[in-house]
């Protein structure tokens, strides 16, 4: 069976997309999909930079709700369309996003670290003055943190996105190198009931697997870990979907059977 959801996208309402919420629906209409679920970014307290002075992920929430409804009663007779969210988790910030989610219906949110100890690995101040070992396990001690103190999400996203962005991305890159970071990360979101989001945004990295890697998703599997989301991390319409295939042929490859979607912030299980 080919998957038929994608769980991780976004529109306009995001600072880094200019993408027109329609436009996405009618891209998932055209690419044969069953459902798919808006997860703006939310990230408070992001960073400054330099070579994106105007970059915010703040979300007009008001706005993005209402846009939804609209395109929710024009299409929710075509496709399975959710209302999602993807909070940028930082420690400090735990019950600003428990507050948000008592606020608005969520149908679905994944947890991510862009901001890790006050920089995104997107731009280089994260890696500067250390090694590319040192900066991985300075973003994996931080996703650690993070779910020290806070547990209001569904999946967890893009686990080693720090991968994308370093010197020499993945190629020095692996599980055994950082088990003694992974393997607590892992087994905390098993014993939370938390699912693990299988990114296929790595593709346009270059990356040798998806986010996150093959090894990770073995290892989340044979410590007892079953649900598994997929998102193409789309800002544009024609990305939408992207490495859909490829994800499912990893994760069959990697044990899974199924994958999960959510509604009502309630797990739905999918046969691969």
């Amino acid at each position: 069976m080919a998957v038929l959801h994608d769980f991780h996208l976004h529109s306009y309402f995001s600072g880094d997309s200019t993408a027109p919420m329609e436009e996405m629906i009618k891209s998932a209409l055209d690419k044969g999909l069953k459902g798919i679920c808006i997860t703006e970014h939310y990230d408070v307290d992001y960073p400054v930079y330099k070579e994106a002075p105007d970059c915010t992920f703040m979300i007009d929430f008001p706005a993005y709700r209402a846009q939804y409804l609209e395109m929710l009663s024009k299409y929710q007779d075509k496709l399975d369309f959710g209302f999602g969210i993807e909070l940028g988790l930082q420690p400090h910030l735990a019950e600003t996003y428990y507050k948000l989610l008592e606020e608005y219906p969520f149908d679905f949110v994944i947890g991510s670290i862009h901001t890790c100890y006050g920089h995104d690995p997107y731009f280089p101040p994260f890696f500067e003055g250390i090694s590319e070992e040192e900066a991985y396990r300075k973003y994996f001690t931080g996703i650690l943190e993070n779910l020290e103190v806070y547990d209001g999400f569904d999946t967890f996203g893009h686990l080693d996105y720090v991968v994308r962005y370093g010197p020499n991305k993945d190629k020095f890159y692996t599980y055994e190198r950082y088990q003694d970071l992974l393997d607590p990360i892992l087994t905390k979101l098993i014993s939370m009931g938390k699912a693990l989001e299988c990114n296929t945004g790595a593709i346009n990295y270059g990356l040798k697997s998806l986010n996150p890697s093959r090894e990770i998703l073995e290892r989340y599997r044979e410590l007892g870990g079953e649900q598994v989301t997929i998102g193409s991390d789309a800002h544009r319409p024609d990305a939408l979907a992207k490495g859909l295939d490829v994800a499912r042929d990893l994760l069959l490859d990697c044990g899974f059977t199924h994958y999960t979607t959510f509604q009502n912030r309630m797990p739905r299980m999918h046969k691969l």
